[in-house]
């Protein structure tokens, strides 16, 4: 028995990708099946678990996307010319902008726990705050230590944690995560 596949199209990662991300954000991961994504895409799910191995190694492939996302956003951030404390700044609003405009997509990147994902997730959170890191240290007094950085990182991380659900977007709080960047530089230069 052949699987189901799209008319006229073969079956792709990108294709399941697709249809699995907004499966994910209009559902919690748990009332998300590969089931309900094989019918989306008019195929057999065995279709689907011949490029994934089950569904948390597809969640990961979802989030994998958000955390290019975000690193992508920030080396663009450091990249901008300016003084090492404007972009400072600028690296923490860009942290909390994507954290307030992808709500549901930070959740699943640093906030949520669920045994079948831990691992996975936890793994790309702390590659995606070595990046982070990786972008701040440079612009810090020579002194600092990656502990501090780590606290920096935690206090915008609360910030976001502090606003979702509660603020649409980062535009209703845009002045006071100003204010808290302005503070959060300070403690490090």
């Amino acid at each position: 028995m052949t699987p189901r596949k799209p008319a006229g199209q073969e079956l792709t990662r990108e294709m399941i990708i697709d249809v699995a991300r907004k499966q994910f954000l209009e559902k919690s991961f748990q009332e998300v099946s590969m089931r309900v994504i094989a019918t989306e895409l008019a195929c057999s799910h065995g279709a689907i678990y011949y490029h994934f191995k089950n569904k948390a190694s597809l969640f990961y492939a979802v989030v994998e996307e958000y955390f290019a996302e975000l690193d992508t956003l920030l080396a663009n951030t450091l990249k901008e010319e300016g003084e090492p404390d404007t972009k400072l700044i600028h690296i923490f609003l860009c942290l909390m902008r994507f954290g307030l405009n992808n709500q549901s997509q930070y959740e699943y990147m640093f906030v949520m726990r669920n045994e079948e994902v831990n691992s996975l997730s936890q793994e790309a959170a702390s590659k995606s705050y070595a990046k982070f890191a990786q972008a701040v240290h440079p612009l810090c007094r020579e002194s600092i230590m990656l502990s501090d950085i780590y606290s920096v990182f935690m206090a915008l991380h609360g910030f976001i944690v502090h606003h979702l659900h509660h603020s649409k977007n980062f535009d209703e709080v845009k002045e006071i995560a100003f204010l808290h960047a302005q503070f959060l530089m300070k403690a490090i230069r």
